[in-house]
């Protein structure tokens, strides 16, 4: 009778410990795959797993040309590494347009080449803006005119831009007229009708005379 408790005591603690091993098991499964997949998220967020080209604007007295091409967004870990606006870092080449433009109304101020911004003449055009390819191509031209005198010229250039959506001209109207520095001559901008391309980019633009000119 001993022999045979010994036994049936052996087989149930053996069922025993053959259950509760199969149920760490499945959990310690679960866990490492949720784990693996953190991992791969980690690697995917550090590595560089986009490409870009940003074409330096080229200006002259009639105007200024450049191009992007590459990715349409990247992470947020990369926003802040290339000092983007935002994770549209196609649609922050307007940024830099509006820089090279605007230092180039001032030289040729400077100049006496009195010149303002062709609003009617821009040209924006996207390529495959949205198409599950991630590849964006942005050109953008900015064309000057003459005008007669230096009070009719512009010294400033800025935009309001949408990436798929629509600007948001006022509150950027107001973040240039409320600068600490007043840099706006007379509190007067003056801003394009909307520009937009078929695939939906939207740009208002904007110039004026800086205060100290």
């Amino acid at each position: 009778m001993i022999s045979k408790s010994l036994i049936f005591l052996s087989l149930m603690l053996a069922a025993l410990l053959l259950a509760c091993s199969g149920g760490n098991s499945k959990s310690r499964i679960n866990n490492f795959q949720s784990h693996s997949s953190e991992i791969r998220q980690g690697k995917l967020s550090k590595a560089p797993v986009f490409n870009y080209q940003i074409d330096t604007p080229i200006c002259n007295d009639n105007g200024c040309t450049g191009k992007y091409a590459g990715v349409e967004f990247v992470n947020e870990e990369h926003q802040f590494k290339l000092g983007l606006t935002g994770t549209d870092i196609a649609h922050n080449y307007s940024n830099l347009m509006c820089k090279y433009v605007g230092r180039k109304l001032k030289q040729l101020y400077r100049e006496g080449k009195y010149s303002k911004v062709d609003f009617r003449n821009i040209k924006m055009t996207t390529k495959g803006m949205d198409d599950g390819d991630d590849y964006v191509e942005y050109t953008l031209s900015i064309p000057f005119k003459r005008v007669e005198n230096a009070s009719q010229a512009m010294t400033g250039f800025d935009h309001s831009g949408g990436w798929g959506h629509p600007p948001e001209i006022e509150k950027r109207k107001y973040q240039l007229l409320h600068t600490k520095r007043r840099i706006v001559k007379n509190q007067r901008l003056y801003v394009s009708a909307l520009k937009s391309t078929p695939e939906g980019l939207q740009e208002y633009w904007i110039q004026w005379k800086h205060a100290d000119y």
